[in-house]
């Protein structure tokens, strides 16, 4: 991949994007995380205005410090960038108080973990909608369009998405190209999304690399190695639950002859 180009074409595709809807900047999420590093930045290019929001709910202390040096980090390279952190631990334990129980703790735990993401979008489209701003995406290829790996309504709630075609391996080699803190290069992947510190891997049952070998593979099963065939098979079914985050929403059309 060409660096040098490919960062340009991207600000070069944000700054137009937005020009044509006629807004006057974005706003994006600031996790700690590559991803978010790489799209802000990118951004921040373009010289329209930007903010950066921090949106902790109950997040660990070594996210939200990656989170702060990349964003005082940006706001020194880039006199459009600003910030402003929300603090969403508080509406998010309110909202825990009034749900139902339920017996299942996984479903539970998992469906809380999706509110997370669901209560920063709604977040984000205030400040956008205050400002005449858009959101920007931060999802990358394997996740959008691979495994499905964000939350439908959450961190998939975007006006735009910048880096949504290229894969994990890309994106860290353009944020190495663009001195992106080293803290959030050298991180392991997370969504952030349980308060803990589990990583995407561990909850995926494969890495970025791999994951990028199963979604490009187009040969003899029978050839592949034991854990080629884990992970195809982890990608596959992945990539089949979560189809209905993926593909455009159905519409049921009604019969001519019922109209």
């Amino acid at each position: 991949m060409k660096d040098k180009e490919t960062i340009a074409f991207i600000s070069n595709w944000l700054r137009e994007y937005c020009t044509s809807s006629k807004q006057k900047g974005f706003v994006i999420g600031v996790s700690g995380g590559i991803d978010s590093a790489l799209a802000s930045t990118l951004c921040a290019m373009t010289e329209f205005p930007v903010t950066c929001v921090e949106m902790p709910i109950h997040q660990g202390n070594e996210q939200v410090s990656r989170a702060k040096q990349h964003i005082e980090n940006l706001k020194s390279r880039f006199s459009n960038v600003t910030s402003i952190q929300i603090d969403l631990t508080p509406v998010f334990e309110s909202f825990k108080k009034s749900l139902p129980p339920h017996a299942d703790e996984d479903l539970h735990s998992i469906s809380l973990a999706n509110s997370r993401a669901r209560l920063r979008m709604t977040s984000l489209y205030y400040i956008a909608g205050i400002n005449g701003y858009l959101v920007a995406g931060t999802g990358n290829k394997v996740e959008d369009f691979g495994i499905g790996f964000y939350t439908k309504y959450g961190d998939g709630g975007v006006d735009l998405s910048p880096i949504a075609d290229l894969t994990k391996t890309q994106v860290y080699q353009l944020a190495k190209s663009l001195h992106i803190v080293e803290s959030i290069l050298e991180a392991p992947p997370t969504d952030g999304l349980f308060g803990d510190s589990r990583t995407d891997e561990s909850q995926i049952g494969a890495s970025y690399p791999e994951l990028e070998w199963a979604m490009d593979f187009n040969g003899d099963i029978e050839k592949l190695s034991s854990r080629q065939k884990e992970v195809l098979k982890i990608y596959k079914q992945r990539n089949a639950a979560n189809k209905h985050k993926m593909d455009a929403i159905p519409v049921c059309k009604i019969p001519v002859g019922f109209l």
